[in-house]
């Protein structure tokens, strides 16, 4: 019994090794330290996102104002029309409150890249961010892990943020 079981295992051995070897080389590529697939515009987009992160980081306004699109939106993600935030609203905030932040540590972990209608581009990630505010007594710490979308669309050679900041 030993004879006929050991062609019939060398041909499954054959066969499973060709096919761990075919689905290796079809298997997807990341960009490293994300789950995004690696292509060009994948990371022109990854790179500007970078860019967009090291400005929040930088708390530099003029270059988050000018990542903005004029068209800029944003609901907060409910029907409260209250929290509602345009472009002026958006630079209101950036030149106030978020002026005030004493530090910002801000890492991103892209997950998806999505497209969507009218060339719109909608970056899904998990953000840590850790802020250093004014306080009563001492300046403090916030720390937040969330996730978050930015929705971009591509204006020449980069990209305009519609809403997410």
């Amino acid at each position: 019994m030993k004879r006929r079981l050991a062609p019939v295992m060398k041909k499954w051995a054959f066969w499973s090794l060709l096919w761990l070897v075919a689905a290796a080389g079809c298997a997807a590529r990341y960009i490293p330290n994300t789950d995004v697939e690696d292509s060009d515009e994948n990371r022109r987009i990854i790179a500007f996102c970078e860019k967009y992160r090291h400005a929040v980081e930088e708390r530099n306004v003029p270059l988050l104002l000018g990542m903005a699109s004029s068209a800029y939106f944003e609901d907060g993600g409910n029907v409260d029309a209250s929290d509602d935030m345009d472009y002026s609203g958006l630079k209101e905030y950036l030149e106030g409150k978020f002026k005030d932040t004493r530090a910002i540590r801000y890492e991103i972990r892209y997950r998806r890249i999505k497209r969507g209608r009218e060339d719109k581009i909608f970056v899904e990630f998990t953000y840590t961010a850790s802020y250093r505010i004014p306080g009563t007594k001492q300046d403090e710490w916030r720390h937040t892990v969330a996730d978050n979308r930015l929705e971009l669309i591509a204006d020449q050679q980069a990209y305009k943020i519609l809403a997410g900041m």
